[in-house]
């Protein structure tokens, strides 16, 4: 399946592709259709079955572990992050910043911060741009309801989510750990 609000990205240059096709500039149409074989491969949007307790919300490496849990996502990961834990959205906010790499950010890239009122208390997740991330695209508004494992959004071409849980919850992940959207991060004790 293809990401939500990617379907464009991802067809244009097939489209190209048949263009230059058709007036027969096949090393151009070549590079299109390579172009659109990657775009597909990095725009998808698989199944993933939903883990216990707290689960993550982005595939990737987990930069570091503690009440606050960065993953970086690389190029080769699912972008389409989602929802730690059934909620309700209270706040959204959009911030404008820079556009460093994710992995050495700072705080002042562009980011997106999403606060839920969920059944363990607040929980944050801060989906953050990167070098060649430039677009953060919510699936989600203020006043939503979800479920764990829905869709809140995606960042496009590599960023890094950040999570914020309350004190009580026992995190499970560590520092330099490969997870997958949905996989368990944390259990509520």
């Amino acid at each position: 399946m293809i990401a939500k609000k990617c379907v464009h990205i991802v067809f244009t240059p097939l489209l190209f592709s048949i263009i230059f096709l058709i007036i027969r500039f096949y090393i151009i149409s070549s590079i299109f259709f390579v172009l659109f074989l990657l775009f597909l491969f990095f725009f998808r949007d698989p199944y993933r079955e939903t883990g216990e307790g707290i689960i993550s919300p982005a595939d990737g490496i987990v930069m570091e572990s503690g009440r606050r849990i960065a993953i970086f996502m690389n190029l080769w990961n699912v972008h389409v992050n989602r929802a730690p834990l059934s909620g309700k959205i209270m706040e959204m906010k959009h911030t404008p910043g820079k556009h460093s790499p994710a992995f050495m950010e700072k705080g002042e890239n562009e980011h997106l911060s999403i606060k839920m009122e969920t059944e363990i208390g607040m929980v944050k997740v801060v989906q953050i741009a990167g070098i060649i991330a430039r677009r953060i695209v919510p699936y989600v508004r203020e006043g939503d309801v979800l479920k764990k494992g829905d869709r809140i959004g995606i960042v496009r071409f590599g960023s890094k989510v950040e999570v914020y849980l309350p004190e009580n919850v026992k995190i499970v992940v560590r520092e330099g750990d490969k997870i997958k959207a949905g996989q368990t991060i944390g259990v509520y004790e």
